[in-house]
């Protein structure tokens, strides 16, 4: 016992390793050992990296603890396998080695993106969404959360890379047991059928699947004696890779949940042919079977002409099985002699898609949501003051304010990042329980029980982000539009969405305010660019509403225990009538001054010069020359040169003055909020994407990267020769990603997106 708690422990160390480092550089720099029983595997003996397997043990426990099994006892157990949670949400920027533990097709040490081990995740972070690990009757704290965004995140790039399976594998067998059983990772038929077309089209052979092209493994030219291939090596496997039965028998198991009745009977004649007999003479399915040395060449002339042999490993007798194909051969014959019933293979009914699932009882969210054509995306219009409130009224638009709701509360999305926080957290394990990530649209449209109180998040679009985007009305009133038809797609889970959209004062001065109201006269007509909208007082919309209970935090020590709401802004004069009356940002502009005349100035000059420039912009900028000699912390004019440009840059914001606003953003190094899964949303639809200024050294971005890999990236590459397009091509990163999500056939032909 005490071996196998040392095995567990480690596990969790390496877990939380795994947390605290990016995760593309986990399979190079981590030792992730794999326990079977107490024999740990190093990375030496074991391509580590594969989400999918983590993923599939997700997903057979909730279908095992479905059936009425009992396999979890303790806290420590329920923790474990919420950070194991943790862990799978990000699959869809972690290259890893996939189900044939090669990598990339060159079998050169290299992880990639795959399709299969995206949708592996996806499957298993929405079996485990809600579910109780005690069993129906378990507590409350047995329960796992999964955060609905990063879920959907890994749903978007799965789908965008089928039918491929990576960069470097157009079609790959793997795919088939991701789309079928066991994971059911697609219920779009179109995806569904053309993936497997696809397979069957370039794959089947007469003994088996390939399982990609060009896979030397096991074949009789591939060197036993090395780890990895040559440059090159992959072609000479053409047209001679080993077929494995294996696939057959997932075709099987797929004919059987589609009702496909010839296709089951097509695959089993040709699985009939390829059986071999043990010593009791019972059915034994070989591994794979490949062509003999000596017959290599004339089948690479003549693809399917020569005769295959099967491998050592399944044919019977003295030799150990292959136990895959035997426990698949065995599904696939119960089920076929009705036996096996799918649903009793299928206890969470994974097959069905989630609005024909049956209902889950409890109080925890599920994704068992109505089909997104019936879909009624709730809104709640938050006015930060009384005088806003009084002031909106009188077009006719209808808001509340926070004092209003009461005793719901209104929470910024960032408190809700420190309650998940204590999610997971196990001192005896080590495990420090969720990354601070930020919770995304389809998280706030949730309300939720915390401690007794019930609340309500405002999305990231409201946040005050120290990035300047916020600060645009157009953008904003263009993000709001964005963000409701992202949750009208996507919302699965059961009760309503509910957006709550906040309306601060100094939205009104903006010159473009009109646009805004214009967009709310849309929602009082129940309809926005084709969505389904209701508009209401947030007490009428609760009983619909998607409601989270987070019941783990009633084992958080109360003392650890601090959020703060929204705060109703307070005035002794409540009354602007129209917005006529409300004072609009002022217009500015004034001339740059020549920095190249101060670069070699004493310090005391450049002092000077700050004290008698009249513009902002001029400010700015000699404020820049002072933070590139001196530092950020160099005290001048009664504050640091840091405050100083923090000022300026809140100031400018204010003004609308961009120029100024983008400079001194770009000085002070900030990033654009999530820049990371817009540079993904490029990558995985096969683009890559360079930035740097023309005529300098350009950064190519071709594998997912952190949020602070990034932005060193950015602030080496770019300022140095250009303070503004160092935010500038920020902006056009982020609108790229945006882009080609929703119309990828507009960067149809291009290869690579040089921003510069």
């Amino acid at each position: 016992m005490r071996g196998i708690l040392e095995c567990w422990i480690k596990q969790a160390d390496k877990l939380e390793q795994f947390k605290k480092t990016q995760c593309n550089k986990f399979a190079l720099h981590c030792k992730f050992h794999l326990i079977k029983g107490c024999q740990v595997l190093t990375d030496e003996e074991y391509n580590h990296l594969q989400i999918d397997v983590v993923s599939l043990y997700i997903l057979f426990l909730v279908q095992m603890i479905a059936s009425g099994l009992q396999i979890i006892y303790t806290q420590d157990e329920v923790a474990f396998i919420q950070n194991l949670v943790y862990y799978v949400e990000r699959a869809y920027r972690t290259p890893d080695y996939g189900m044939w533990e090669r990598g990339s097709k060159y079998n050169n040490g290299n992880p990639e993106i795959h399709a299969s081990s995206i949708g592996m995740a996806k499957s298993a972070l929405e079996a485990v969404n809600g579910c109780n690990l005690f069993g129906e009757k378990g507590a409350s704290w047995s329960v796992i959360y999964v955060d609905i965004d990063a879920h959907n995140r890994n749903r978007s790039i799965f789908e965008t890379l089928l039918p491929r399976e990576s960069s470097s594998k157009g079609v790959d067998a793997a795919l088939i047991p991701t789309i079928s059983f066991p994971a059911f990772a697609t219920h779009e038929e179109t995806l569904y059928t053309k993936t497997k077309a696809n397979i069957e089209r370039r794959l089947k052979g007469s003994h088996g699947f390939k399982r990609f092209g060009r896979d030397g493994y096991k074949t009789a030219l591939e060197d036993k004696n090395r780890r990895y291939y040559t440059l090159g090596e992959t072609k000479e496997f053409e047209n001679i890779e080993c077929e494995w039965p294996m696939v057959y028998l997932f075709m099987i198991i797929d004919g059987m949940f589609k009702n496909l009745p010839d296709q089951v009977e097509t695959y089993r004649d040709l699985l009939k042919a390829l059986m071999t007999k043990d010593d009791n003479g019972d059915p034994c399915i070989p591994m794979y079977f490949y062509i003999p040395e000596e017959f290599v060449e004339m089948e690479r002339q003549e693809p399917g002409s020569q005769p295959r042999l099967p491998s050592s490993e399944g044919s019977g007798c003295t030799e150990p099985l292959y136990l895959m194909n035997q426990a698949l051969f065995i599904i696939a014959q119960l089920l076929t002699a009705d036996l096996l019933h799918i649903n009793e293979l299928d206890p969470i009914r994974r097959y069905l898609p989630s609005y024909n699932r049956p209902r889950r009882g409890g109080r925890y969210s599920a994704f068992q949501g109505t089909a997104a054509t019936d879909l009624v995306v709730q809104i709640v219009l938050m006015a930060e003051s009384m005088r806003l409130q009084a002031m909106m009224a009188t077009y006719g638009i209808q808001t509340q304010t926070p004092h209003e709701v009461e005793p719901v509360q209104i929470w910024s999305s960032n408190e809700l990042v420190k309650v998940y926080q204590h999610l997971g957290v196990n001192k005896k394990l080590k495990l420090s329980g969720r990354p601070p990530r930020p919770v995304g649209a389809l998280g706030t449209s949730k309300v939720y029980r915390v401690c007794g109180m019930t609340v309500l998040c405002y999305p990231l679009i409201f946040e005050v982000s120290e990035f300047y985007l916020y600060r645009d009305m157009a953008l904003l009133i263009d993000d709001i539009k964005t963000e409701l038809q992202f949750v009208s797609r996507y919302w699965r889970l059961s009760g309503r969405p509910t957006v709550c959209l906040l309306i601060r004062e100094e939205h009104m001065r903006d010159p473009q305010f009109k646009e805004m109201l214009d967009l709310m006269a849309m929602f009082k007509k129940g309809n926005c660019d084709g969505i389904k909208v209701r508009i209401g007082r947030l007490q009428n919309l609760i009983n619909s509403s998607c409601i989270e209970h987070l019941d783990f935090m009633h084992m958080v020590d109360s003392a650890d225990l601090e959020f703060s709401q929204l705060n109703q802004v307070q005035h002794d004069y409540i009354g602007y009538q129209s917005l006529t009356d409300v004072p609009k940002a002022l217009t500015y502009k004034e001339d740059s001054i020549d920095l190249s005349f101060y670069e070699d100035r004493p310090l005391y000059d450049v002092i000077d010069a700050i004290r008698g420039a009249q513009g902002i912009f001029s400010k700015c900028q000699l404020f820049g020359l002072l933070l590139k000699r001196e530092g950020p912390s160099y005290e001048c004019l009664g504050n640091t040169v840091e405050d100083h440009l923090t000022a300026l840059y809140n100031l400018a914001g204010t003004m609308r003055y961009w120029r100024v606003v983008r400079y001194s953003s770009s000085l002070l190094h900030y990033t654009v909020d999530s820049i990371s899964p817009f540079i993904t949303a490029v990558l995985v639809n096969g683009k890559q994407i360079a930035v740097g200024v023309i005529g300098q050294k350009e950064t190519v971005f071709d594998k997912p990267m952190s949020p602070a890999e990034i932005r060193s990236v950015i602030y080496s590459t770019i300022q140095p020769y250009d303070v503004i397009q160092a935010v500038l091509q920020q902006e056009i990163v982020l609108y790229c990603g945006r882009l080609i999500a929703t119309n990828p056939d507009m960067f149809n032909g291009i290869l690579k997106i040089r921003v510069g």
